[in-house]
């Protein structure tokens, strides 16, 4: 399991104050505004910075730093990422989980049959959906759903599945290059 996530990154200089506009990485950026400190990652450098400031705009979170009071110093951070620690991230419910720990978990069927491993979780809106990449490369879509998702178990890196009639004949029709 990770100890820090990713939840943003500086995608340009805003003002003339020493602000910057990050590009959230989370799927809650109102929870910036909690946020005390957080962890910087540049190129040339790693720190931890305090928040001075929060505000929104469009799809982006404003965010002054304390220390960086010009343009200037701002731009030294463009395309810097910003992580906070485990302890920082928001509590999960039962059955939640980030989706950092899901990522390289190896996928097997509920009759243990080695599937692959997820490689990417996809939201969609109405449920997320994880991508399997399959032993033979190929991907497959599973929705996250407890009709599909039997076990999640971090500690042994494993995630249990229930393979729907037909999800595997669909995926290899479509890595063989058959058009439906």
């Amino acid at each position: 399991m990770q100890n820090e996530f990713q939840v943003g990154a500086i995608a340009s200089v805003h003002g003339i104050k020493g602000e910057v506009k990050v590009f959230p990485t989370t799927d809650e950026p109102e929870k910036f505004k909690k946020l005390k400190t957080v962890r910087l990652k540049s190129a040339k450098e790693e720190r931890e910075v305090k928040l001075q400031s929060v505000r929104f705009f469009k799809n982006m979170v404003i965010v002054k730093f304390e220390g960086i009071e010009s343009p200037e110093e701002a731009q030294k951070y463009r395309g810097a990422t910003l992580w906070i620690a485990r302890k920082q991230a928001v509590p999960l419910r039962k059955d939640e989980y980030y989706q950092a720990d899901l990522i390289g978990l190896s996928v097997v069927t509920e009759e243990g049959e080695a599937l692959g491993t997820l490689t990417d979780v996809l939201e969609t809106g109405a449920n997320d959906v994880y991508e399997i990449t399959m032993q033979d490369e190929s991907k497959v879509l599973f929705p996250a759903i407890r009709d599909c998702v039997k076990e999640v178990d971090l500690e042994a890196g494993r995630m249990t599945v229930h393979v729907m009639d037909g999800l595997l004949d669909l995926a290899r029709k479509e890595t063989s290059g058959k058009k439906f």
